[in-house]
């Protein structure tokens, strides 16, 4: 509809009507044909016919009919009909004959008649026409009939709510006010509160707490009014507003002590949204977003409905908020709610292409990894954003642009219906990568594994000979002039003497002098030179000296050709590309031991483009299925593996315990319900629920309690003490436990204690008085600021009646153990090799063991360092001598522990190699180091 209407009606359009056949009805008909008539004018209007001429007819012949039918129908019809000028948008003159009738139905004795009048001004919405009726519409608030009063108060409160309706009723507040008062039908009295909430909440409010011990008592409609003023009221000055912040946290908390109930649940996680929307100080978000966790981890199915609101919080510019906020919402993916979130989070990608984003790249980084994780679980999903975030692989930031990668070839093997437009992609874009880790590790393998049609494996390998550019890679001129042959000094055919700085050696076996060689190098023109600058990205990252990319480009050149081999019927051409892709292997070898560049290239990238190059010369059957197919099917084995281990975990979180077999179960159907809220009922089955399931019991060990009593004196001391040490996160609490073993009093008892290392004492000491064969339990309190091993040391100190002098008592020292702060953690391949190469501080600790077996010797570590071992356990299969293992650790500090384990099994059957670690902090790599070197030995040292 091109006009807003307020009622529709079904035109049959096989039987139109004429306007000279309504308007003969409408005036010599009787009641019910002039009801008729109106009835299919009204139905031609509400179908676009304007039936300008009807109108006049209507004013002489319908207002002055009795019947109530007619009458109602004349009201639709003024409904209905265009009563603006569409030229000067003013109401139309002829409209003002409509006024009388209507004030005098206003009027009417009938209250039908009244009624619906009422109820027609309520969609009149032109305010010279309402001017010189609001009179009679007020006089109607105190008419006796309740059906009156009812649409009286509901015209009041429209013609209130428009543009300018304060000016035609400005009293309309107070005279609903006082209407209500007075009035006792159910619906008027709702009708007059809707109208008070809409026009003056602070009075619907006075009102609500002038009654509120009535409340009970009132109709179930003027209950949901009051229910909806009071939602109203909450959202739109909202409760963290209303007053102190600290005590709705506060509330909300108390709230999910006090209950496990979902509602009670529900209505915290609900305040806790809010207040995390509300509050602009980060660390009061990261407080909530604790709280969420909570919640999340013991009432997941309530914190799945609140997903949405939580990703409002990625607005905060702070990026430890973000990180936070992408954790919880990935814990709480379902099916239902995954597509919706990751549209979110592809907006929020979006917008991080804009300049003044803060910390842009690394936001899209997160949200890139957040995505990643969505569609590992979910792989339906992929589809919705892969290819939006194929346009980051040219990212400046090379840490986002890596994880888009790592996404992609992912997303490529799995999702086999995308492989198409996926590679066409990547080929379109390609190009635009600048980075050589991305190009290397997964772009280049991604052309060279997945281009299957004809069609794929020509485009890739043309899109890398254009990233190369032309060959060779420089020249020599006479002069001894290296240059780039890309960017000749002239456009023109430039043929170039290279000299040979090696002898030739002959076909006979013999050496010979080999004075020049002549090529001829093609430069193109000058006005190209700056497209194809900017498209050789390969060009310029192999003579920056990256050898490693140039042999990943001449393995997967390799691959494309095997590959063209087998769907290209034409051996000339399979003949050609083999030419080509040999040509700029021997190209890139040249470049490698030339002078040009001030490194030479590496042992391992010439082995394998000399690799390359014997297998295009000479491809056996075996060779060809090893690059064509098992390279892939490690890759998915890589990839089976990895999902196979998450899967693990998922299940070894899940496991919950249960109650004992003898333990009480109450069925909730049994229990009575006297006397018991809605509320009361679901908490008491949610209490039920985690009886069952074993919540309520805690997770303590009174063996490891018993672990971690340290004795600090000698039984034959005059005074015995013993410690038990709890490490919180960033604390140390000492509950020591003094025993006077004499028979006298102690006085001036004090306990005195000191730290070595990043340990600092809280308490000052104070001094006690012992009573003879008593006990004493003392606290003390040590911060710890970082994660180090440290040392508690002391004495106590006491007086005694019989000897003047004070006397000493040395305890035995505490040792904190660093094993008390880290503990098993996981990080993806990706960011332990950024980390690797980011800290600075490494701790190198040779291997010095009696263990003989390298998997052995492995768990020996991880158990002692109580560290994650990252690599898949798949890799440890079979015998070769060799290990190499990455361990990761986190500590309560944030701080992260690296390690990697290095071992080769020597002839005499001995270990040997090194335990490098690394951190960021020179502590926890000294302390780990000392840790390792202390426990590697095996046995029981």
């Amino acid at each position: 509809m091109e006009k807003p209407c307020t009622f529709l009606v079904h035109f049959d359009k096989g039987s139109p009507s004429m306007a000279s056949e309504i308007k003969a009805e409408l005036e010599s008909g009787d009641g019910p044909t002039k009801a008729n008539a109106m009835r299919r004018a009204i139905s031609l209007l509400l179908n676009g016919e304007s039936l300008p001429h009807l109108f006049i007819t209507v004013v002489r012949y319908v207002q002055s009919c009795d019947d109530h039918a007619v009458q109602k129908l004349l009201l639709l019809y003024l409904e209905t009909v265009d009563k603006r000028d569409a030229a000067t948008g003013k109401a139309l003159p002829e409209m003002i004959l409509i006024c009388q009738n209507l004030r005098n139905s206003l009027q009417s004795p009938n209250e039908y008649i009244r009624g619906v009048t009422l109820r027609f001004l309520c969609r009149l919405t032109e305010p010279e026409l309402l001017e010189p009726l609001v009179p009679s519409v007020l006089a109607n608030l105190e008419h006796r009939h309740h059906f009156v009063r009812r649409h009286a108060l509901s015209a009041v409160s429209a013609i209130y709510s428009l543009q300018h309706g304060d000016q035609l009723i400005p009293d309309a507040p107070d005279l609903v006010e006082r209407a209500l008062a007075s009035e006792q039908d159910p619906a008027a009295r709702r009708n007059a509160f809707l109208m008070l909430l809409a026009a003056g909440q602070d009075r619907a409010v006075a009102y609500l707490f002038s009654n509120a011990d009535r409340v009970a008592e009132w109709p179930d409609l003027l209950q949901m009014a009051a229910v909806d003023l009071i939602r109203k009221v909450c959202r739109s000055k909202g409760r963290a507003d209303k007053g102190s912040a600290a005590v709705v946290y506060e509330c909300a908390g108390a709230l999910v002590s006090l209950s496990s109930a979902p509602t009670a649940v529900r209505a915290a996680a609900n305040t806790y949204c809010q207040l995390l929307s509300s509050q602009s100080d980060n660390n009061v978000k990261l407080i909530i977003l604790d709280r969420l966790h909570e919640l999340r981890s013991s009432h997941r199915e309530v914190m799945v409905d609140m997903v949405m609101d939580v990703l409002r919080a990625l607005a905060s510019p702070n990026v430890d908020v973000r990180r936070k906020v992408l954790d919880l919402v990935l814990d709480l993916l379902t099916p239902k709610n995954v597509e919706e979130v990751v549209l979110y989070l592809k907006k929020e990608v979006v917008k991080t292409q804009a300049a003044e984003v803060e910390k842009g790249g690394e936001y899209r980084q997160m949200l890139v990894q957040a995505i990643h994780n969505c569609a590992k679980k979910y792989p339906e999903v992929a589809a919705l954003v892969v290819h939006l975030l194929m346009d980051f692989l040219g990212d400046p930031n090379v840490a986002a642009a890596l994880d888009v990668v790592l996404f992609v070839r992912e997303i490529i093997e799995t999702n086999p219906k995308l492989r198409v437009s996926m590679i066409q992609r990547l080929i379109d874009i390609f190009y635009q990568i600048r980075a050589s880790r991305v190009c290397s590790c997964a772009a280049l393998w991604i052309l060279g594994e997945y281009s299957l049609s004809l069609s794929e494996v020509e485009s890739a390998t043309s899109t890398i000979k254009q990233c190369l550019g032309d060959l060779p890679f420089y020249t020599v001129s006479e002069e001894g002039e290296t240059t780039d042959s890309s960017k000749p000094s002239q456009p023109v055919v430039n043929s170039v003497t290279v000299s040979s700085r090696r002898p030739a050696v002959l076909a006979d076996g013999t050496y010979a002098t080999q004075s020049a060689a002549t090529e001829t190098a093609i430069s193109a023109p000058a006005s190209a030179l700056g497209s194809l600058a900017s498209s050789q990205n390969l060009r310029s990252l192999i003579l920056s000296g990256d050898f490693f990319l140039a042999a990943v480009v001449a393995c997967n050149l390799t691959k494309l050709v095997l590959r063209l081999a087998e769907i290209q019927p034409a051996k000339v051409e399979v003949n050609k590309a083999s030419t080509e892709a040999l040509l700029i292997m021997v190209s890139i070898l040249q470049l490698g031991q030339s002078s040009y560049l001030p490194h030479p290239i590496d042992n391992d990238s010439y082995d394998r483009i000399v690799l390359c190059v014997r297998l295009l010369c000479n491809t056996g059957d075996d060779v060809r299925k090893i690059w064509l197919q098992s390279c892939r099917q490690s890759f998915v084995n890589v990839l089976a593996e990895k999902q196979f281990r998450e899967t693990e975990e998922m299940k070894a979180k899940a496991q919950i315990s249960y109650a004992q077999p003898d333990d009480l179960i109450d069925f909730y159907h049994l229990k009575s319900r006297k006397g018991m809220s809605q509320l009361e009922l679901e908490d008491a089955v949610q209490d039920d629920l985690k009886a069952a399931t074993g919540q309520f019991t805690k997770d303590a060990d009174d063996t490891n309690k018993l672990n971690r009593i340290l004795q600090l004196t000698g039984f034959s001391d005059p005074v015995y003490a013993e410690a038990f040490v709890t490490v919180h996160h960033y604390d140390i609490v000492l509950d020591v436990t003094v025993i006077n073993r004499t028979k006298e009093t102690l006085q001036n008892l004090c306990l005195e204690l000191a730290t070595m290392g990043f340990l600092k004492l809280v308490d000052r000491p104070q001094n006690y008085t012992l009573a003879p064969e008593s006990s004493k339990q003392i606290q003390a309190n040590i911060k710890v600021s970082s994660t180090e091993t440290g040392v508690i040391f002391g004495n106590i100190v006491y007086e005694t009646s019989n000897v003047m002098e004070r006397s000493v008592v040395v305890l035995n020292d505490i040792h904190i153990d660093i094993m008390d702060y880290i503990s098993p953690a996981t990080c993806t391949d990706v960011a332990f090799r950024n980390m690797w190469a980011e800290f600075e501080w490494e701790n190198k600790v040779a291997m010095n063991t009696v263990i003989q077996d390298e998997k052995e010797f492995l768990n020996h570590i991880i158990k002692s360092t109580n560290m994650k071992y990252l690599t898949p356990p798949s890799v440890l299969d079979g015998e070769c001598g060799f290990l190499a293992a990455n361990l990761y650790a986190k500590s309560v500090f944030g701080e992260d522990a690296l390690v990697n384990l290095s071992v080769e099994k020597q002839a005499d059957g001995k270990l040997s190699g090194y335990i490098r670690i690394r951190s960021k902090t020179q502590g926890i790599a000294l302390s780990l180091g000392d840790k390792i070197t202390l426990k590697q030995k095996g046995g029981n040292s």
